[in-house]
């Protein structure tokens, strides 16, 4: 078989062709080669922007550490199943070591004695007043607990308010003189009768029982000026509220002799048991008895003492009375200390009345109206522990308390 011969005129197609195609290869070539050279660069470059950026958190986050270090405050980070994942040197410090992975609720309850009576304070075992607030992290599940060391504050607020309870006790004592002197005076008179040999019987208990009278309104004056100057710390226990109810209707029993006021006691709650101070809480409801029979004095009427639970863990204690009621120019002050609407009141009555429910951790409240009577409602907790430590679910806890303390 022959091959016959290329012409040279294809020859030279054929070589033009091969040319034209090796030069569009070669400028493919250089621009692959221009393009990696342009990837090469932006890697680079990105690379070196990361790296930067990385560095760059590093730092930011050694700072933040160095930071959470040198804070005072005891910094917990607590993870969405309430876990603690970090913390600083101060919380250790405030609640113990190995922190890291134990629930949180159970290492601040750990640490604790008692609960302030200041929202989100509780003192520790080594006697630490600390208070407790909460921060989110943002879209991520958990909080940021953060514990402050508030001693020193609160020993400056204690010295503060001791003070302004002795500034008051001297304004007290200057207001208070004529009406401790002029009783005092009566009772010297009327004991000097007593040595007369011509009274009856008769005249001489009635007498007798005038000195009782005023020495027992002195009494008074002067306990209500102990226990506003004092304002120490209540001890609470598991008190039976039936039992409370039935005792206060017993020792207020006197007082309705006359028949002009009846108590009622109506105890809705279905509630056993409390944890109260219990002599603190029957002065704070006697007072009120006898400030409500004291308003009726003259047209008599009906107390009643309500309870009821109105919401979870919240005892309602309610005094109404159908007297006068209250004028509403008086009502913003009754609980102001030596605030007073009768001519021979101390003006402490109420204010101890809305210190010691303070200091249960409760809160009280005065609905009146002028000629339709009076209420006053006691807003108290069954357990004075602080509910109101929120947990990272959004529920509710409790550290244990034994003492509360009253301030004013």
């Amino acid at each position: 078989m022959s091959v016959a011969a290329a012409s040279p005129q294809s020859l030279q197609d054929a070589f033009e062709r091969f040319s034209v195609l090796s030069e569009s290869l070669a400028r493919s070539y250089g621009e692959l080669e221009a393009q990696v050279g342009r990837l090469s660069d932006e890697l680079a470059a990105a690379r070196s922007e990361r790296l930067s950026t990385l560095m760059e958190k590093e730092r930011l986050a050694n700072r933040l550490q160095h930071l959470l270090e040198a804070l005072p405050g005891g910094v917990l980070v607590v993870d969405g199943n309430g876990g603690i994942v970090d913390h600083n040197a101060a919380a250790a410090r405030l609640l113990g070591p190995d922190l890291a992975g134990k629930p949180w609720r159970e290492s601040l309850q750990a640490a604790c004695a008692t609960r302030e009576a200041y929202p989100k304070q509780l003192t520790l075992k080594d006697g630490t007043s600390v208070s407790l607030s909460f921060n989110s992290l943002g879209d991520d599940p958990g909080q940021i607990l953060l514990l402050t060391d508030v001693s020193e504050i609160r020993a400056m607020q204690e010295a503060l308010n001791q003070r302004k309870r002795l500034s008051a006790l001297g304004e007290m004592v200057a207001s208070l003189a004529h009406q401790i002197r002029t009783p005092l005076a009566t009772a010297l008179l009327y004991t000097g009768h007593l040595g007369n040999a011509d009274l009856s019987p008769a005249q001489r208990q009635k007498f007798a029982g005038k000195v009782s009278e005023r020495l027992h309104y002195m009494e008074r004056q002067v306990n209500d000026m102990l226990a506003f100057v004092r304002m120490g710390q209540l001890a609470v226990s598991r008190i039976s509220l039936p039992a409370l109810l039935a005792k206060l209707a017993d020792v207020f029993a006197p007082a309705l002799a006359d028949g002009r006021v009846r108590l009622v006691v109506d105890d809705r709650s279905g509630i056993d048991r409390l944890t109260a101070n219990e002599d603190a809480l029957l002065g704070v409801l006697l007072n009120l008895l006898n400030n409500a029979r004291e308003a009726m004095e003259k047209q008599g009427g009906v107390i009643r003492v309500e309870t009821a639970v109105e919401a979870p863990g919240r005892l309602r204690l309610s005094v109404a009375d159908n007297g006068p009621g209250i004028a509403e120019d008086a009502r913003g002050r009754i609980f102001e200390p030596f605030f007073t609407t009768r001519p021979n009141g101390t003006g402490l009555g109420l204010a101890i009345v809305d210190c010691v429910v303070r200091a249960h951790g409760g809160e009280v409240r005065c609905e009146s109206a002028s000629g339709q009577g009076a209420c006053f409602h006691l807003e108290l907790p069954l357990d004075p522990s602080p509910a109101a430590l929120p947990s990272p679910a959004g529920g509710r806890g409790g550290v244990p308390t034994s003492l509360i303390p009253c301030g004013v």
